[in-house]
Formats: structure tokens, C-alpha cells, sequence
């Protein structure tokens, strides 16, 4: 194990220390080893590290990117599945306060290639199920080193991060944003730390709790997990896919206590179990990634089943606005309130409200610690984004007499399928590229399963001769899987637009409705 300063003193989250001053953070995870070297840090199916052992795998492995040059500041791209191993590359990267920048395994070769060379990336690390697109996608980016095995590579002495600069970059996620271009959201040390302190103070946790992580890591709502355990001393569970026989099981069986979920997983896990009730140790069903239906949660309701609504993106280090436990029937269909820490209001009368004020809906603003400051290489969108203090969130709400917030909408023309956002432009511009496509509109449709699929538009080229296989053939290789068209229309007439020549989606969407019903 690397050395620790004996000079470092740690105490209620701040370290004390000569060099550094009393408002920084501590190395959290060797003041773990100090405090509860033995306890159990997080597990899989086929191994359980203890803190002290997470801390020795973590050790080795930033020894080894230390070897590979990784410092302070570098940007390491993590193309890996959600295990254990993705958990201790996290925590490696942290000792070496380098910043970690998590890819997501559902995306194109293409589209990563392209936030890899947008974030300036100093490295690819791949694990050895996605060797053959880690390699592909670095070749795609002029200098980018990628390491898929490490177990090769030397050991070099580095001093592990004795503490942490609130105001120092963590992460770089990738979101899109309301124009379908993807924007690297910059999440500092403070922003993890105080939405962790938030949701705590919420739904308390700790080392008697186990935390179940089945979101992708890769995503923030999964990164938050793996963070909230190191900072509350908890436990974590990490099945590397979502399986809902599996999850019930480990609900039932394993003590599980809480676990992080979207509504589709939701309706899933009730199906599979056929509404029986939870163990009564289970005690928090948080749910995010969009509104959950009514009947979804009135089922819950009927099966006693401790539903909690979150609201919250990337830009808010996951949630912003949870539901608290006491209100879960009281408040039904309610985000909740603010977290400590957060601030909210909402704008009515602005651009992203539509008109629609009269119902007492406006646009959701938040300001807080946790919040990042603003997207990486982006200064006007984040000039835009951020006014006067407030993040202008662009997403749709209510507020009741009590001040909960009722989420309405996701943006006006934001399709969430399965808990991923996909923009209609994105979609759009891929279907445009088409030669024997004239005009394309993407607009989101219901669906049982995954919330809402992609539908599209299509009006061809005179002469061309299209079919749906073809067009949904031509985005796979372009796309995820979750962004390519469901369902494709095909018209003889011209796509709706404004004067201004902007298509209508709304006017596609109530096309939709007369024909489907």
C-alpha cells in the first residue's frame, strides 16, 4: 500500500494540513481505511472487497497509469462495463486526482470517437470486452494512447491524493444537449460531495445499508452510487446488467436497502414478481430518469412497495429534487422538495414555458453546490444555460401549494426512452444524411415498455424508393440502439413548419394522436 501522510489529519470531511488549509476535502477513501479497514466496501457476484482491500486494487492500478503518465489533471476516458472493476478505476483515479470521464457502452464507435477528441481525452482505458471498440475508437483520434490490459505495464511511485480542492474537475460526462449536440458536463469535487450530503440528509445512509447499483455507471445517477458509498462509509451491490428476476432475488435475499432505479426497470421488477411485496428491510425505491406514470405508482402504492421520485440530470451531479420517504402516498406523482443545499424556482413566462404559465407551469431553475459550473469547452452554451446565478434547466414544472415540484415535461420535444435522453435533432440530421431523404421530423411515441420509443417522419426524395428496414439499417450504423426510429412514416407531403421555415414537431405529434387512435 502507498504511503500516507502522518502529518495529515482528517476530521469532519475537511483536512488539516499545513500545505493545503482547512476548506479541503480529505482523501475519503484512506480516511475508510483508517476508520473501517475491514468493513465491506462493495461486492459482486463473485467477489466482495473490504476497504482496505478496494484501496490495494486501487493502489495498484493508479500505480500502474501513473506508469502511463497519468497526473493530476488528465483527462482518462473509461470505456468499461458496470462491475467492480469500473468501481476501483474510479477510485484509482482519484488517487491521482486525475479526471475521469465515463463513456457510454450504448454509443456508436462514431459518436464516441467524437467526445473523445472534444474532450482533448490524455487516454483510453478499455477493459477486455470492449478491447476491439477501444482500439477502434482511439485510431479514429489522431495521439490517443488506449490500454486495455494493465497487467503488463510497470509500477510507478506516486503520492496518493492526501486531499481534494472542492473547486477541482472530477468528472466530464457527456449529455446532449436541447440542440442534439453533446456537451461535456463538468462535475467538481464539491458538486459529487454535496449532492451525496443532500440526499443523506434526505434518506439517511450508512454502513448498515446496502446500496444496489444496476443503472450503468457509465451514467451519473450510477457514479453517484459508487461516490455516496465512499463518502457514507456504505456498502455497495453491482450486478453489471439489469435483470429483474436478479434484482427481486437480491432484493429479497441478500439485504438489500435501497436501490436506484427508472421507471421502465420499475415496471419490470413489479411484473416479474407478479406485485408481491418487498422484505420489510428493503426501504427505498428512488426513481429518476422522468416522470413515473401515475398507474405505475399507484400499483406501488397497492403492493406497499417505498416509491421515491427524483428529479435531477447530469448537470446536477443526479438528484436535485427527491421525494422524502413520509411523503411517498401523501405526495403521489410529486419530485419532492429541493435537497439541502439546492435552490428552486420556476420562471413562468419564458421561452422554455411555451405559453403554458396559465396552468401555473414554468421553467425549473436551480442553483446550489452541486451543480456544475458549466460544460467543458462550451462557454456560450453555458452562457446561456446559466443566468444570473440560476441553471435554466430548460425542463417543465409545477409547484403545489407546499412547494413540491410536479415535473410535466422533459423539454417540449426531449424523447426519454428507457431512461436515456434522445434529441430529436440528433436523429434528425443522421436520417437527413440519407441520399434518398428529403426531409426527416423525430418526434417520441408511448410505449409499454421503455416509456417512449422514436418515431420518424420521412418525406423521400422524389424517385427514391425507401422501406423502414432500410432506414432503421442506415441509423443502427450510426446510432445507439435506443436512438434509432421504432417506428418510420413515410409522406408525399412536405414536413409542417413556422414562417420561419423551424419544423413544428407538436403539429407531427398531433398527427400522430388523430391517426393512432
Amino acid at each position: 500500500m502507498s504511503s500516507i501522510d502522518p502529518d495529515t489529519s482528517i476530521k469532519d470531511n475537511s483536512v488539516t494540513n499545513a500545505a493545503a488549509g482547512p476548506a479541503q476535502f480529505p482523501n475519503w477513501l484512506l480516511q475508510q481505511v483508517r476508520e473501517r479497514p475491514q468493513a465491506l466496501a462493495a461486492l459482486d457476484r463473485n467477489e466482495k472487497l473490504t476497504f482496505e482491500a478496494l484501496y490495494r486494487q486501487a493502489d495498484k492500478v493508479a500505480r500502474k497509469l501513473a506508469a502511463a503518465n497519468i497526473e493530476p489533471g488528465k483527462r482518462v476516458a473509461v470505456l468499461m462495463g458496470s462491475g467492480l472493476p469500473f468501481v476501483v478505476t474510479v477510485h484509482a483515479l482519484m488517487q491521482l486526482r486525475a479526471v475521469l470521464v465515463p463513456l457510454n457502452l450504448r454509443l456508436t464507435p462514431a459518436e464516441l470517437s467524437w467526445q473523445l477528441a472534444d474532450v482533448q481525452a490524455d487516454l483510453l482505458l478499455a477493459d477486455a470486452t470492449h478491447a476491439e471498440v477501444g482500439q477502434a475508437i482511439a485510431e479514429a483520434v489522431p495521439g490517443l494512447p488506449c490500454l486495455v490490459s494493465l497487467e503488463e505495464l510497470p509500477e510507478a511511485d506516486y503520492t496518493p491524493a492526501p486531499y481534494y480542492n472542492p473547486d477541482d474537475l472530477h468528472t466530464i460526462i457527456y449529455s446532449s444537449g436541447t440542440t442534439g449536440k453533446p456537451k461535456g458536463v463538468r462535475l467538481l469535487y464539491r458538486n459529487h460531495f454535496y449532492n451525496a450530503s443532500g440526499s443523506a440528509q434526505n434518506l439517511p445512509a450508512g454502513p448498515d445499508d446496502l446500496w444496489l447499483a444496476v443503472l450503468p455507471l457509465f451514467h451519473v445517477g450510477g457514479l453517484s452510487i459508487i461516490l455516496r458509498g465512499l463518502f457514507y462509509g456504505m456498502p455497495l451491490l453491482v450486478h453489471e446488467s439489469f435483470n429483474p428476476a436478479e434484482v427481486n432475488r437480491a432484493l429479497d435475499e441478500q439485504g438489500v436497502t435501497i436501490i436506484s432505479v427508472v421507471a421502465n426497470m420499475l415496471a419490470r421488477m413489479l411484473d416479474e414478481r407478479q406485485d408481491r411485496p418487498y422484505p420489510p428491510t428493503f426501504r427505498a425505491m428512488l426513481v429518476g430518469g422522468g416522470p413515473v406514470p401515475a398507474p405505475l405508482l399507484e400499483r406501488c402504492a397497492r403492493s406497499g412497495i417505498p416509491v421515491i421520485q427524483t428529479y435531477g440530470m447530469t448537470e446536477t451531479a443526479s438528484q436535485a429534487v427527491t421525494l422524502a420517504p413520509q411523503d411517498a402516498l401523501r405526495k403521489l406523482g410529486s419530485a419532492g422538495l429541493p435537497l439541502p443545499g439546492v435552490e428552486l424556482r420556476l420562471e413562468l413566462g419564458g421561452e422554455a414555458a411555451n405559453g403554458l404559465e396559465q396552468e401555473g407551469v414554468g421553467e425549473i431553475l436551480l442553483r446550489g453546490p452541486s451543480i456544475t459550473p458549466g460544460y467543458d469547452g462550451r462557454p456560450e452554451e453555458t452562457a446561456r444555460a446559466w443566468r444570473e446565478g440560476w441553471f435554466h434547466t430548460g425542463d417543465l414544472g409545477r409547484l403545489d401549494a407546499e412547494g413540491y415540484l410536479y415535473v410535466v415535461d422533459r423539454r417540449n420535444d426531449l424523447i426519454i426512452s428507457g431512461g436515456e435522453n434522445v434529441y430529436p435533432a440528433e436523429v434528425e440530421a443522421v436520417l437527413l444524411g440519407h441520399p434518398g431523404v428529403e426531409e426527416a421530423g423525430v418526434i417520441g411515441i408511448p410505449d409499454p415498455r421503455w416509456g417512449q420509443v422514436v418515431m420518424a417522419f420521412i418525406k423521400p426524395r422524389p424517385g427514391a424508393k425507401l422501406d423502414e428496414a432500410e432506414i432503421k439499417e442506415y441509423c443502427a450504423a450510426q446510432l445507439a440502439r435506443y436512438k434509432v426510429p421504432s417506428v418510420v412514416r413515410f409522406t408525399g407531403e412536405n414536413l409542417p413548419r413556422n414562417a420561419a421555415g423551424k419544423l413544428l414537431r407538436r403539429v407531427l405529434r398531433t398527427d400522430y394522436m388523430k391517426t393512432s387512435y
